[in-house]
């Protein structure tokens, strides 16, 4: 894996990371000039609004997380050979657990990104958010599915 993919691999990973630890201030600032599209016509721009998203919809427990897993995988990256762009796509299955809500699967689907050099750091360009499957997410999302 060449040293750009890996860096890209890090960022994909860092979503994962950031929203199972809570930190949404974090998870919104890997979207810094870059765009969510959470949903079909769900399309936000830049850190605040990808943060104030999450805020909205996000449960955070009493221990300051939403107690789940993002396990990302089936990582491809594609670095365009003049660094221009990358392209990456990869599944992801998140589980939960909570007091009322044994450790199990609630969701999983796909993401499709794009990637951009900035300077000399990639930074997230897109991520497009594909939903394939859901179980109880009554203990994870502040809104209905």
């Amino acid at each position: 894996m060449t040293a750009d993919a890996r860096e890209i691999e890090n960022l994909i990973y860092a979503y994962a990371e950031r929203i199972d630890a809570g930190d949404l201030h974090g998870l919104g600032e890997l979207f810094d000039g870059a765009r969510l599209v959470a949903a079909p016509g769900v399309v936000l721009e830049g850190a605040d609004a990808v943060r104030r998203l999450y805020e909205r919809s996000t449960r955070i427990h009493a221990d300051g997380t939403p107690r789940t897993r993002h396990m990302t995988t089936n990582v491809t990256i594609e670095v365009r050979p003049d660094r221009a762009g990358a392209e990456a796509r990869s599944a992801y299955t998140v589980f939960q657990q909570t007091d009322a809500l044994p450790l199990q699967p609630i969701i999983s689907g796909r993401y499709h990104d794009t990637f951009v050099l900035d300077g000399d750091r990639w930074r997230f360009g897109t991520r497009e958010i594909f939903v394939d499957l859901t179980g109880n997410l009554g203990e994870h999302l502040l809104f209905e599915l």
